[in-house]
């Protein structure tokens, strides 16, 4: 991985990150499963955004689709700031 994307640790599970406009953003599903334990993180945030109307308004407006890095390959990912 490259300087500007690496990978965060909290509570001892990663959360992988980018460098983008001077600021790290964070992928939303990594942010999600560490702090639910979800098994299934994007599935949680649906039903989140389906509960929530305001969230799922505003969604666009805090998450942002951005490239990052995986073992993959670069892939794009929701990502916060």
């Amino acid at each position: 991985m490259e300087q500007n994307q690496a990978l965060a640790v909290f509570e001892g599970k990663r959360i992988r990150k980018t460098w983008h406009n001077n600021e790290w953003w964070f992928v939303i599903e990594d942010i999600v499963f560490v702090l639910t334990d979800s098994k299934d993180s994007k599935q949680y945030i649906n039903k989140m955004r389906q509960r929530d109307e305001p969230l799922a308004q505003g969604w666009v407006q805090i998450v942002h689709t951005l490239l990052v890095d995986t073992f993959g390959g670069a892939q794009k990912m929701n990502c916060v700031c």
